[in-house]
């Protein structure tokens, strides 16, 4: 593979680092500005010229060009190039709008273009005493002006423009985990148990960490365990409430109590409850075998006691405003 051609220019101007240089395939995405007759134009006495307005998330722009460089702010000797606010929508006082852009210069015998933008990630802000920003040593005039160098063939040159208007939505949340939430313990008595037609059975509601849960219970099991084991499950009753994407972590313990000598079953689970999943739970909780022998006291009276215990549940709050980006305690 022949090595990739290095075009002029990459290189830091005024040997600064407040801008970085790459060169891309891609023309620009919002806006081209071509100028034919560029050396009649850099001959007078013209100190700049602007493009025409281009819109780009609701504003209006438009492109600076000083083809001498802008002599009033360390350009002279280079092309200065501007993004800039159209005076048709230009900002008042007190308002502001925040921008990532970037700026090309087209290489004709590359075919490729020489795009410049702020380093660091650094962000733009355009406001009422601030319209026009951008580079004042985008390329030195004997770089530019060299045809050999490919960005002035023909007496042609083309600029243009890529702009990113960052719009805070002050939007965020903050997520933490409660642990041993309150009321974080239910407990289900099922009366009559053996005499249950119905396939499952589900408890009444109850309320946890700000959500309605209920005990899910097949008597005879489950799935591939029906006809073998008891199946449990907890259920988030409103997981409809969740907002799209958002799913609710709860670890918790499912009990089958022992209502003579205290030597409960109980098992541990954990899910990531969501709008498409909305229960979890054993399907083999115990064997029907060891729940019907009456000696074990897990059925007396042929009740049967269920118990569900939430241990850690994740609480989101809405965070609006200012508060989305402040550090520190809360």
């Amino acid at each position: 593979m022949a090595p990739r051609p290095v075009m002029e220019g990459m290189t830091e101007v005024n040997d600064q680092a407040e801008n970085t240089r790459s060169i891309r395939d891609l023309p620009p995405a919002h806006y081209a500005f071509k100028i034919e007759n560029f050396s009649l134009l850099s001959n007078t006495k013209v100190d700049s010229v602007e493009s025409g307005d281009f819109e780009v998330d609701s504003y209006k722009w438009r492109l600076c060009l000083h083809p001498n460089g802008n002599k009033k702010s360390k350009g002279d000797g280079h092309i200065s190039l501007y993004l800039a606010f159209s005076k048709s929508n230009a900002p008042p006082l007190g308002w502001e709008v925040n921008v990532d852009f970037k700026l090309f210069v087209y290489n004709h015998i590359h075919d490729k273009y020489l795009t410049i933008q702020d380093a660091n990630g650094r962000v733009r802000r355009f406001h009422g005493m601030k319209t026009e920003m951008g580079f004042d040593q985008l390329l030195p005039l004997t770089l530019f002006n060299d045809k050999s160098k490919g960005y002035l063939i023909d007496d042609c040159c083309i600029f243009g423009a890529e702009i990113f208007v960052l719009k805070h939505t002050s939007k965020g949340e903050c997520l933490s985990l409660m642990k041993q939430p309150v009321h974080s313990s239910f407990t289900w008595s099922i009366q009559n148990f053996s005499a249950l037609a119905q396939e499952s059975c589900k408890s009444p509601v109850f309320c946890v960490g700000g959500h309605k849960w209920t005990l899910l219970v097949y008597p005879k099991g489950n799935s591939t365990f029906k006809g073998k084991s008891l199946s449990i499950f907890l259920t988030l009753e409103d997981s409809e409430t969740l907002p799209s994407g958002r799913t609710k972590y709860a670890e918790f313990t499912l009990r089958v109590r022992d209502q003579l000598f205290g030597k409960h079953i109980e098992k541990n689970a954990n899910c990531h409850f969501s709008n498409s999943i909305n229960d979890w739970g054993h399907l083999n909780f115990m064997s029907l075998d060891e729940l019907n022998t009456l000696a074990k006291g897990y059925l007396v009276n042929n009740t049967l006691v269920v118990e569900a215990q939430i241990h850690v549940l994740t609480v989101v709050k809405e965070l609006s405003g200012s508060c989305a980006f402040m550090h520190g305690n809360t």
